[in-house]
Formats: C-alpha cells, sequence, structure tokens
C-alpha cells in the first residue's frame, strides 16, 4: 500500500495524469505482482486504515484540500475492493473465497470506482489534469461488461473482447448484453462530466471529451445501437463551440472518432461523406496500426467504389490478407466486366460482407461491371465510314442485339432483349463522371 500511495503522491506533486492514471492500473498481465503484494497487505480494515494514515495524518503527504483528500481516500479504497476481485477471477488469489468470484462481481466493484471517479470531478474539486484516470476507469470498466456477459452465456460459447484497439465490434443479432447496456449508461456520465464543465478550456475537463466519446461509441456498436452514437454526434455538433477543435487532442483520439463518424454516414448511404470522414482517418492512422487501417479501408474501398467508381489495387490490399480476399475478386471481375465472375466473387464472400455491413453496397458495384461491359461493346463496334470523304468516326448506333450477346456470354445466363434495353437505360440515366481522390492516386486505379 505504501508503494502504491507513493506512486500517487509523486505522480500528484508532478501533476501527470497519465503516472496518477496509471497507479488505478488493474491490468493483471503487466503488474501481477505488484497487485498481489497491494491485496496480501492486509484486510480491509487494514487496508483503510493505511490509506487514511497516508492520506491524512503522514507528514509527507502533499497538500490539498479536505474535499479533494476524502475523494481520493474513497477512491483507493475501493480500488483496493476491485484488486481484490480481479485477482480472484484471474486465480492469483490463494485464499478461500476467491473460487466464488465471477467476471460480474469484477464489474460491480470496478463501477463502484468508476462512479467514485466521477464524484471527484462533481464533488470534491479534482483537476482536469487527472482526467486519464476517467480514461483507465471507463476504458476497464467496458472491458469488465463484456466479460461479465461473456461469462453468463458461456454455455453458448467463449470468448474475450480486445478493447486496446480500435474496434469495429457491431453485433447485428444484439445478443443479451446486460452488463455492457449498464456500463453504456455510466460512460455517458463520463461524456457529460466532460461535456458540462464551465471552466476555461485550459482547465477545463473537455480535454477528456473525445476519449470518453470513442468509448461510447465502441460500446454502443457493440450493443447494435447506432442511433445512440448519432444523438452523441449531434450533441457534439451542437457545443463545438465550447470545445476545443478536434486537431488538438491527441491522433490516436481523432483517428478512432473520424472512424466512427464515416462508418455512421456509411450506414446512413452518405457516402460522399463517409469517404471524407474515413479517407482523413486513414491518413490520420499510424503506418504501423494495421488492424485500424484495415478497418478504415473496409468502409472506405466500398465508398469511394460508388462515389468515384474506383477500387483497390494489389499494392494497396497487400498488408490485409483478409482484405485482399475480400475485395481483390470483386475488383478483377469489375475491371474485366465479367458479370460471372463478380456474382461468384459476392457469393463466396457473402457472409463475411453482410457481417461488415458492406454487402448492399458492393452489390451496386455489378452496375459498374456492367458499365465496363457496355463500354467494351461500344468500342468493339469500332468505327464507320466518314462523310464526304472525312476522317472515320466511332459508330454511334449500335444493335441492342450485340448488347444482349455480351451480357450472355458475361453472365453466363440467357436474358432477354426487354430486361438488356432496361439495364441500358438505366446506365444512361446513372452516368456521371468520377471526382478525384484524396488518397494517393498510385494505390488505386479507376473502375
Amino acid at each position: 500500500m505504501d508503494d502504491l500511495i507513493r506512486e500517487f503522491r509523486t505522480a500528484y506533486v508532478e501533476m501527470k495524469g497519465d503516472k496518477l492514471a496509471e497507479t488505478l492500473n488493474p491490468d493483471t498481465q503487466a503488474k501481477a505482482d505488484k497487485l498481489r503484494d497491494l491485496w496480501n497487505h492486509g484486510d480491509f480494515r487494514t487496508a483503510s486504515a493505511d490509506i487514511n494514515f497516508l492520506f491524512y495524518a503522514d507528514s509527507s503527504r502533499p497538500r490539498m484540500s479536505q474535499e479533494e483528500t476524502t475523494g481520493w481516500t474513497e477512491i483507493y479504497s475501493s480500488y483496493w475492493k476491485a484488486v481484490g476481485e480481479i485477482l480472484a477471477v484471474r486465480g492469483l488469489r490463494d485464499d478461500a473465497k476467491s473460487s466464488s468470484s465471477s467476471w460480474t462481481t469484477v464489474y460491480n466493484a470496478w463501477k463502484d470506482l468508476t462512479l467514485l471517479i466521477i464524484r471527484g470531478y462533481t464533488h470534491h474539486d479534482f483537476e482536469n489534469w487527472t482526467i486519464p484516470c476517467l480514461y483507465v476507469a471507463g476504458k476497464y470498466l467496458r472491458l469488465f461488461a463484456i466479460q461479465g456477459d461473456e461469462e453468463r452465456r458461456r454455455s453458448g460459447g467463449t470468448g474475450d473482447a480486445d478493447a486496446t484497439i480500435m474496434q469495429d465490434d457491431f453485433d447485428p443479432e444484439r445478443e443479451d448484453h446486460k452488463l455492457l447496456e449498464d456500463c453504456a449508461r455510466h460512460l455517458n456520465r463520463i461524456f457529460q462530466t466532460c461535456l458540462n464543465d464551465r471552466a476555461p478550456l485550459e482547465e477545463s475537463r473537455k480535454w477528456g471529451i473525445y476519449y470518453a466519446i470513442n468509448l461510447l461509441f465502441k460500446t454502443h456498436f457493440r450493443l447494435g445501437s447506432t442511433a445512440l452514437s448519432k444523438n452523441v454526434l449531434k450533441v457534439v455538433s451542437a457545443g463545438r463551440g465550447d470545445m476545443p477543435t478536434l486537431d488538438r487532442f491527441p491522433k490516436s483520439q481523432q483517428v478512432t472518432f473520424k472512424y466512427y463518424e464515416g462508418v455512421l454516414a456509411f450506414l446512413d448511404e452518405n457516402y460522399v461523406l463517409a469517404e471524407e470522414q474515413l479517407t482523413m482517418a486513414w491518413q490520420l492512422c499510424h503506418k504501423d496500426a494495421t488492424r485500424n487501417l484495415e478497418l478504415i479501408l473496409t468502409y472506405l474501398i466500398p465508398c469511394r467504389l460508388l462515389t468515384t467508381h474506383t477500387l483497390p489495387s494489389a499494392q494497396l490490399l497487400e498488408p490485409f490478407p483478409r482484405l485482399r480476399r475480400l475485395f481483390l475478386p470483386l475488383a478483377a471481375a469489375i475491371k474485366n466486366a465479367d458479370l460471372h465472375a463478380f456474382d461468384i466473387a459476392l457469393r463466396d464472400a457473402e457472409d463475411e460482407l453482410i457481417k461488415r455491413r458492406i454487402f448492399l453496397t458492393l452489390e451496386r458495384g455489378r452496375d459498374i461491371a456492367l458499365r465496363n461491359l457496355l463500354r467494351k461493346v461500344f468500342i468493339a463496334g469500332g468505327f464507320e465510314e466518314g462523310k464526304e470523304g472525312a476522317a472515320p468516326v466511332r459508330r454511334s448506333r449500335i444493335p441492342v442485339t450485340e448488347f444482349v450477346a455480351a451480357m450472355k456470354v458475361s453472365s453466363g445466363e440467357d436474358i432477354d432483349t426487354d430486361e438488356v434495353e432496361c439495364l441500358i437505360a438505366n446506365m444512361i440515366y446513372k452516368v456521371s463522371v468520377p471526382v478525384s481522390s484524396p488518397l494517393v492516386s498510385s494505390t488505386w486505379y479507376w473502375a
């Protein structure tokens, strides 16, 4: 306990929020020995007595108000309880009570700690530089909620959630997420705690708002409640005049926010806005964050297919085997105007595309393959003699029967003339001019 409070004092005196938050980190993989030493210090009465002494009576304690001292004392007492439950569920405790622990118990213990940290900002005058403590509380509250829900569904399969990277963990079936739904309410309290601060910006809790928003996005997507994320965006848009601009926040937070903002626009079929936001996320994302880059491209590629008729090259997809398997067969079919190959590629990847919510968007790529096929027929038509000795000109009247024959060969199916005429009319209606891409052109090619 002495070591923990000594770390707290050092961080507090130096006003280092990251160091302060690290004292509340419950990661048993990174600091298992420290957590065991903390728990084995004694029972709750002993731990509470030591915490009270170190905060109230020890001569080397940092100077802080009575209210703030009370807040931190309650937080570290609650942290000690939560550590005990975490060690128990991980099998790192030897006492008899450890066998009765569960992830639900861990979640409830960590929730108590989270509420005390939130209360520290509303009742105990915590300063804004301590905001990383909210980050740790919210991050692990979500993790423990997911693990608690998985434990309750253990008979139907096991699973473990990784929230250390930007995730796209939308659950279309919306299974039972009792703890995660409760977690979402408390994450919203963290969001409101940051949003409603009226202190000057340099002293404001608004510097923690995008981290809280990103946690909410991840939680809402897993719950399948994207409408709640849209409500968060509306609140942010309405209050942007009182907030620091997004470019003043860490790049990791910018990337995650732009990614989810782009995906929400994608789900609303606003592909132009989605492309804009996802492109910004792509450009800001670290080159070694392969998983995040893959998630961004999962939605950016379909956007660009519809907005600019642009397809990814093999060079672009080389670092992403899963995306290469999904998109390259479709891209080749569209480029070669092979309708049959397009249908097969779409069918083979159907389950994965539906899971990622991009199936219907990519299905529209068949129109681009059809456009390329009709263009090939036009080019194959060759030239006709010019009038009065003029240079030959490309044939401008093409019999529908030629288009019918081409579509039969490309699709491998019989098709009547009326249907072909209908498709050609739709192509004429949809004709558009591709616009320039904000991405590097060398990694994309025109469809």
